[in-house]
């Protein structure tokens, strides 16, 4: 669960729908053009040999190297969408020669800009005809997917239920609610308000999806963890205040990794929401999970890396 929210992507919306953290992300926005801008440029040169490797950022028509041959899918946390959540990291990649891919999911109706809203299982699927597009243009057999906040959880149902085991080669969850949130305890305060958890999974089911102990949490990880064949990653921050307690963010199977931000570099300070859009030791240690042949070790250093 991300309670955090992003930029418009569309300025021309009235001031009531700009979020708290959106100055945070200007300079976020700026970077991102100008690396999106020349990795386009440089895809149209390629693109002009027919099967050159390429990189770029929702670039469909983008070749995987030989290094990096999988194309990476991004997902968003929740009232987060395809774009807002990925202005750092998904140019991050781009300059790396990774073909990067990010959409919007769990839309309700009329809403374009707050995502992860809609039933979870529902969103799957999304990520599953999502994925599928992606293997189709990209003429690969799996993608590595990296996931935010509910976009870490939510892809685990798409590889235990909707057959995207197949599909997937690595999933890397930034700050994931693998097991739910109490929301530093809120959630405890529901059952104190009758019909306030109806009221909820009425409206904001994707939210009420998330709360410790929902029926969809115990079907996903009824079982298990983890799938056959998939790597996990986990990377989670001890300073996060909203999928609590961060410790339940870790997952449970014989190929997982999980590392807590701090334990890399003690000197990082992210929370939940900057973990996933501006720490590049994150990104470090994520882009290490995507291409383990050729990691290096994730320091301090590598918010400048």
């Amino acid at each position: 669960m991300r309670l955090s929210k992003g930029l418009s992507k569309k300025p021309s919306k009235e001031p009531s729908r700009t979020l708290p953290w959106k100055g945070l992300l200007v300079a976020f926005s700026l970077a991102a053009t100008m690396t999106v801008a020349s990795t386009a440029a440089a895809s149209t040169d390629f693109a002009s040999t027919g099967s050159a490797p390429t990189s770029g950022w929702n670039d469909f028509s983008c070749h995987p190297s030989a290094q990096h041959p999988r194309p990476v899918v991004l997902v968003h946390g929740t009232l987060g969408n395809g774009t807002d959540n990925w202005l750092a990291f998904a140019p991050y990649l781009v300059a790396r020669g990774y073909c990067v891919f990010s959409f919007d999911y769990g839309m309700l109706p009329g809403e374009t800009l707050f995502g992860g809203l809609g039933p979870i299982a529902d969103s799957a699927q999304q990520l599953s005809d999502f994925t599928d597009r992606v293997l189709a243009a990209t003429h690969v057999a799996k993608v590595d997917i990296v996931g935010h906040s509910q976009g870490g959880m939510m892809p685990r149902y798409y590889l235990k239920f909707l057959g995207g085991a197949a599909k997937v080669n690595a999933l890397v969850g930034l700050a994931p609610d693998n097991h739910g949130t109490t929301l530093d305890g809120l959630t405890a305060l529901l059952p104190y308000f009758p019909g306030a958890s109806d009221l909820l999974s009425a409206t904001l089911p994707g939210l009420a999806d998330q709360v410790v102990g929902s029926a969809f949490l115990q079907k996903l990880n009824a079982g298990g963890d983890t799938v056959p064949g998939v790597h996990y990653t986990v990377i989670s921050t001890k300073y996060d205040e909203v999928v609590t307690p961060y410790t339940s963010q870790a997952l449970s199977g014989a190929d997982v990794h999980n590392v807590v931000i701090q334990n890399l570099c003690a000197a990082d300070l992210s929370e939940h929401v900057t973990l996933g859009l501006t720490d590049r030791i994150a990104f470090h240690e994520a882009a290490n999970a995507l291409d383990p042949a050729h990691a290096t070790p994730t320091t301090c250093l590598s918010a400048v890396g």
